[in-house]
Parts: C-alpha cells; structure tokens; sequence
C-alpha cells in the first residue's frame, strides 16, 4: 500500500479545516530578531531579583523571557504584574524592530482567509504586540481574532490548551475543524490536548523531528507550504 506523500497529508489536515490558528513567533515573525530575547531575558531577571531575591539565580539562570515569565508568579502578585508589564513592553519594542514577515507568511494568512476560513493568532506573546505588528505591516485585516497569552496567568500559556480554546469559541468553530500553524513542541502539545490538528512548521532543521515526535499531524519546512495548500482548498470550494 502506498503511503500518502507530505504534501497529500498537508491538503487533507488544511482540506478538513474551517478555522486556522496562527502562531505569532515563528510562523508570522521572529519577535526577537530586532531585540534579543536575552538582553529582554536580563532586563526581567532583575525585576525578579529586585522583589524575591529568593528567585533571582533562576531567573538569571535562563534567556527565556516566557520563563522568567512563569517564574514570576512565585513571587507573589506584585512581581508577576511587574514582569508582565515589562515583558509586554518589550515585545512591543520589539515587534517595531523585527523585521518583515516571516516568508510565506502573510500569503498563508490571505490564503486562509480568501478561502472562507476563520482565522485566529493564538499567541504566547501579548496580544498588544501581535496587533502593533499586524497593523505595521499591514495584515490586521487577515485576522478575525487574537488570542494572546492569558493576562497574569502564566501558566495558561501553551502548552496549556486554554489559549486554543478561547480562540476556537471566539471564532465560533469547534476544535476538531480548527488546525493550528506553530513552530514549537508547546504548540503541537496544546493543540492534541485541545483536540484541534497542527501543522508543525520546521523553520530549524532540528525541528523536524521534534514537532513529528510531538505529534503534529504533519510537518512543513516553509510557510509558503501553507499558504499553497489553503489557496488550492479555497480553489477547490470555489469549485463546488
């Protein structure tokens, strides 16, 4: 028996969706490319330290602003409020400093909209910074919604699915019709235990692996992938 190719794989996980779920960093922009995460990773780590000395070597020990960001909540509602401004703030710099669209990217976003599909980015970036960079580039209007990380909840990020659920109800599309684009474990996590489909975008060549071993119901090194198999979905129900 012949076994489906990649791209057939891709037309079914797309051909089968009515809604598609975006992530921001990876498959839309690379947020920090203008502004390293770790200078935003040491800016935050002092916050931590200023408040809970207790925290400060972990907070230190890391260049992941998001897990400074979890680690924040230890510290009591004053921390976690402070990091969570800061780090907003700095994505939002950050965002201004990116750079263009990830390639693909903005054809991916018009092909799922041309295509009748609801559309969403669902974001472990603040909300603030995924609009400031839609509207700057011009691609807001490809978007019905976006779900960024749950306000002083930390740990509702993904691999939480509570981020794809909100989007999948605010959307109005049930979970089994949604597929979601990312390019990280945590998204393909929160999508299975979500119940949605993923996509699972390989931009590092280590990461085909990783997203297929995670479960992502198929793999694509390129955006522009994407944005071909939802234009031919659409060509298809134009059809019919």
């Amino acid at each position: 028996m012949q076994m489906p190719s990649s791209s057939d794989a891709l037309a079914d996980v797309v051909g089968t969706s009515t809604g598609v779920l975006f992530d921001f960093d990876g498959p839309i922009c690379d947020v920090f490319r203008g502004l390293p995460a770790p200078q935003v990773a040491v800016e935050l780590a002092e916050i931590v330290a200023r408040h809970a000395p207790a925290l400060a070597d972990r907070a230190r020990a890391t260049d992941d602003p998001m897990e400074i960001h979890r680690l924040s909540q230890e510290g009591g509602a004053t921390l976690l409020s402070d990091v969570e401004a800061a780090l907003t703030a700095a994505e939002v710099a950050a965002v201004k400093v990116a750079g263009p669209p990830v390639a693909g990217a903005v054809q991916a976003l018009a092909a799922a909209r041309e295509s009748n599909r609801r559309v969403a980015v669902v974001s472990n970036n603040s909300a603030e910074c995924v609009r400031e960079y839609l509207v700057i580039h011009g691609i807001d209007g490809t978007v019905d919604a976006v779900v960024g990380r749950p306000v002083l909840r930390p740990d509702l990020m993904k691999p939480d699915p509570h981020p794809l659920r909100a989007a999948a109800a605010t959307l109005g599309v049930e979970p089994a019709a949604l597929v979601l684009i990312g390019d990280s474990t945590t998204d393909v996590e929160a999508a299975r235990a979500a119940g949605i489909r993923s996509i699972g975008f390989a931009n590092k060549p280590r990461k085909r692996s990783t997203l297929a071993e995670a479960g992502a119901d198929v793999v694509v090194v390129g955006m522009a992938a994407v944005a071909d198999a939802l234009a031919s979905a659409g060509a298809v129900q134009r059809r019919v």
